[in-house]
């Protein structure tokens, strides 16, 4: 049987599982759109005492929702952003992914990810990356680190992807016109503005 970590919203309605086969990147981000979306959507526990967001980014090939998909929801920060990806149910944040579906990797918000299962060390291993620590909160901001051998996972993964069209198979985009499955709500200026505190 394949390895898996499973992935459910606070209320349970949402539920899934990555397998674990594939490659990962496991990073923190501390860059002032996650710290945004997060806000946005009232999941501010999900940033750590720095604002820090930790992800694990896997192939969307990699993950299943068994149930409640239909609860998935999507914003987009400006008209051109990743597409960030919530349960609309109880307002989990549940990943980021680029808006073009070839690109095919999906960045997983620990706060998604079942804490009844696995420690996430233990499934995927230790952050190695570090990136947005310029908005790091407080005056101690955090070393940035693992930048080059992230972005070297984070394109295997796409380049597997485009490989005999496996990008396709991915539960936030429609297989046949490669739209995203729940139509992307771009926040207005004063949503962007008051979600970055500066409203």
């Amino acid at each position: 049987m394949p390895r898996i970590h499973t992935l459910r919203c606070r209320c349970g309605q949402l539920r899934g599982s990555v397998d674990l086969s594939g490659l990962t990147n496991r990073c923190v981000c501390y860059c002032s759109d996650c710290q945004a979306f997060v806000r946005h959507i009232g999941a501010n526990d999900a940033l750590d005492g720095q604002g820090g967001t930790d992800i694990v980014q896997v192939r969307p090939l990699n993950l299943t929702f068994t149930q409640g998909a239909e609860n998935l929801a999507c914003i987009r920060l400006t008209d051109k952003g990743m597409l960030r990806w919530y349960s609309a149910c109880c307002r989990t944040p549940v990943g980021n992914t680029p808006a073009d579906w070839r690109m095919s990797f999906v960045g997983l918000i620990h706060s998604c990810l079942d804490r009844e299962g696995p420690p996430l060390d233990e499934s995927f291993g230790p952050v190695s990356m570090r990136v947005g620590v310029k908005s790091a909160l407080g005056d101690s901001k955090p070393a940035a680190s693992g930048l080059l051998s992230g972005v070297a996972r984070a394109v295997a993964m796409i380049v597997s992807g485009r490989l005999g069209g496996a990008y396709r198979v991915s539960p936030f985009f429609d297989r046949q016109t490669g739209l995203p499955i729940a139509k992307p709500v771009v926040l207005s200026a004063s949503e962007l503005a008051a979600a970055k505190g500066a409203a």
